[in-house]
């Protein structure tokens, strides 16, 4: 499978390492929090990363917010990437 490119545009924006907010939408699923943490810590320096949760009106969803401390633009569309990968999750912010 051949790894995608994206022409994003972080590293013109931004100095590394910085923090980065990540918000993901997903499922209200009681794993789903655990699901993004695991992604963070697998590819992130060890930190005490704190998410934010906050159910969608009607409850069917959760947003989780979390800030990590990336080193590149290539570090935050990993993060991208491994969080879409989430069966739970439908976007990330």
């Amino acid at each position: 499978m051949a790894h995608e490119v994206k022409n994003t545009k972080f590293d013109e924006y931004l100095e590394f390492p910085c923090q980065f907010s990540f918000k993901v939408l997903g499922l209200a699923d009681e794993a789903l929090v655990d699901q993004v943490m695991a992604v963070v810590r697998q590819h992130t320096d060890a930190g005490d990363y704190s998410p934010t949760v906050r159910p969608s009106t009607k409850g069917t969803y959760h947003s989780v917010s979390v800030s990590v401390t990336v080193t590149s633009k290539q570090h935050i569309e990993l993060l991208y990437t491994e969080l879409g990968k989430i069966e739970l999750v439908r976007y990330v912010l």
